[in-house]
């Protein structure tokens, strides 16, 4: 039954690809093949074997792995990648997609047989698969990633172990970027979950000079302005001392008991001063490289007090260099471009390749000239960033921000000084001034910030034990929710019955038993304020006025105050005509509001008769008039 089942299913396939070879006559990768090009004919697999075929049937499953990977085996012992022919294997992983889509096979098994096409291939033969994986990778990894994602990760770390990272470093690209594309933002499988550094990447170099025989305890360099050139270096200490010759003779004598540590005497003027020379600088230089690989030797005080020393001589080299490079006016940047042109011209492609060495050489000849390069200087540069900002959040105020982390493991127990800590805030700040000198470094500076920044962002992820980044799908009655809330916010609002400010005209409806014109004259709707309402706010205005900061409040102040004054006016003209005489230009307005003289009208009341009046001759009334008229005049401002 096993064998008739292969048989069957090898002849289906074999089909497939006949009728793959009619849509896609041409030898290429692309276009992809679908279900719909084989009119039917995936759909019959699941027939095969009397239709007994379903998704637990690993019989079943067996057997078309063993269809598959005959008629695999078959086709690449018989073509080359280069060849027309291979278009065939194409279109055999095209139809085993699909086959892995609907569920008729085992999810993995196309990148099984992508693992072996790798292993079987050379690099440029593996730089053409991977032009078949990028332009698959969307339909290959959208349904059952969980059943294929650790496939890929072996299938793209054994060809990583393949490739130089000197000479293949763009197709290296390419396999991470096909990671970083297939798996999620959160996935852990390439998270070090234990912060371990890579201790294994060690630089190489001529360590003749740092060994246990020739290193002093304390160093010491005196340079002096004036000083010849070939005059040696001289290194001294309680116990040592170093003579160094230009030429690369050296003297010394040290006990074998020394300690292999190298120390710089801060306290020392001309250390901080002085600019070494390419001879001094190199043992110092490379040494740097084991504490980037190894941060964590910072913890001890000699280590961190040597790594202090060496990365200031190689920021005051390094300064120097692009001072004498631009007093000569050649800038390395300039020749590089000029270079780098040279070699676009010559090989197109391989530009990328051959400007970007992540492996670095150590030899002392080339040393001056990588000090030289600008890219070369930038880099061990953006290197000290990295380390100095490692250390900064070993400081007391960023430890508190990590208390409440959980993953322990990335979070150490040194705590770094405020001596240390201001020392590498400023170190910081001199690195990102040097990296922004020169046309682009500005440009340049604000990514590797960018890049660091969002570095912080991950590590700050991963103390937290990488909590899920992605959101779950959004239920049901949320959305509905929201989408009725977002109607109720767009929609046009209704009137309100009474809206707020406007006046009640309800007495205008239509009503046979209301006599609409009695209902206009009801007292109720009406009424005349009484002169003391208008004290308070006359006072208002007046203190307004009074701490009026601009023309324009103020004008607005005495307007209100103004209306306000000539209603009460109005008011008290019916009532209280005999106080106008104590007003004096609408000033003294407190006479208005003073209550009336109840004495005198309380006498008039017990003596039960009234005063008689008295006559005026006609010039008398004539001039109390004028009188009364001068006393009732209104001052201009109030009158409008």
């Amino acid at each position: 039954m096993g064998i008739t089942s292969v048989e069957e299913y090898t002849a289906a396939v074999r089909e497939l690809l006949v009728k793959g070879h009619k849509v896609k006559p041409n030898a290429g990768i692309e276009p992809a093949l679908t279900a719909l090009d084989f009119e039917g004919g995936i759909e019959n697999m699941g027939k095969i074997g009397n239709g007994t075929f379903t998704q637990n049937n690993q019989a079943h499953y067996a057997a078309i792995e063993t269809a598959f990977r005959n008629i695999f085996y078959e086709l690449l012992a018989a073509t080359s990648i280069e060849d027309p022919l291979f278009s065939e294997i194409w279109n055999l992983l095209d139809i085993l997609s699909i086959l892995s889509d609907i569920e008729q096979c085992e999810p993995g098994l196309v990148f099984w047989l992508v693992e072996e096409l790798l292993d079987s291939q050379t690099i440029d033969g593996c730089r053409r698969v991977f032009d078949y994986l990028d332009s698959r990778r969307e339909r290959l990894t959208t349904k059952h990633f969980k059943q294929k994602h650790l496939i890929i990760l072996r299938a793209c770390n054994e060809l990583l172990r393949r490739l130089s990272r000197a000479e293949d470093t763009v197709f290296c690209g390419r396999v991470f970027i096909f990671l970083f594309q297939s798996f999620p933002l959160g996935d852990r499988s390439s998270v070090n979950l234990r912060g371990e550094f890579h201790v294994e990447n060690v630089t190489a170099f001529d360590e003749s000079i740092l060994n246990a025989e020739h290193i002093p305890e304390t160093m010491e360099v005196d340079v002096e302005d004036e000083r010849d050139t070939t005059d040696p270096v001289e290194i001294v200490s309680g116990t040592t001392t170093v003579q160094q010759e230009v030429n690369g003779t050296v003297e010394l004598e040290k006990p074998e008991s020394q300690a292999k540590t190298v120390k710089f005497d801060a306290d020392t003027e001309n250390l901080q001063e002085s600019i070494p020379d390419i001879n001094t600088l190199y043992p110092i230089f490379w040494g740097l490289q084991e504490n980037f690989s190894t941060p964590t030797r910072l913890f001890d005080t000699n280590n961190f007090q040597e790594f202090k020393g060496g990365l200031e001589l190689t920021i005051r080299k390094f300064r120097a260099v692009h001072n004498e490079s631009e007093a000569r006016g050649t800038s390395r940047v300039t020749d590089e471009n000029k270079r780098s042109t040279k070699r676009k011209r010559g090989s197109p492609g391989d530009d990328l390749s051959n400007s970007i060495n992540p492996k670095y050489l150590t030899s002392r000849d080339l040393f001056e000239l990588e000090v030289s390069d600008l890219a070369f200087r930038r880099h061990i540069l953006v290197q000290a960033l990295m380390l100095i900002d490692f250390l900064l959040s070993l400081t007391p105020k960023a430890k508190k921000k990590l208390e409440s982390m959980t993953n322990k493991s990335v979070l150490y127990n040194h705590t770094l000084s405020e001596e240390d800590s201001a020392w590498a805030t400023h170190t910081r700040t001199e690195i990102a001034a040097y990296l922004q000198q020169g046309s682009e470094g500005k440009f340049y500076y604000r990514m590797v910030d960018t890049v660091l920044s969002r570095d912080k962002n991950w590590v700050h992820w991963k103390a937290e034990g990488c909590p899920l980044i992605e959101r779950g799908p959004v239920s049901t009655e949320d959305f509905l929710k929201a989408k009725s809330g977002a109607q109720k916010a767009c929609a046009n609002k209704r009137l309100r019955v009474m809206p707020l400010g406007s006046l009640d005209l309800t007495f205008l409806s239509d009503r046979q038993d209301v006599d609409e014109l009695a209902k206009l004259k009801d007292p109720q709707r009406y009424f005349i304020p009484a002169v003391e309402s208008f004290r308070e706010p006359i006072a208002e205005d007046d203190f307004n006025m009074d701490m009026a900061k601009t023309d324009e409040e103020k004008q607005l102040a005495s307007d209100a105050r103004a209306s306000k004054m000539w209603r009460t006016l109005r008011i008290a003209s019916k009532s209280r005509l005999n106080s106008f005489d104590r007003l004096d230009d609408g000033i003294n307005l407190q006479a208005l509001f003073e209550p009336q003289d109840e004495e005198n009208r309380s006498k008039s009341d017990s003596n039960g008769t009234e005063q008689p009046a008295k006559i005026e001759s006609p010039q008398d009334m004539t001039q109390n008039s004028e009188d009364m008229v001068e006393t009732v005049r209104v001052p201009e401002t109030v009158v409008k």
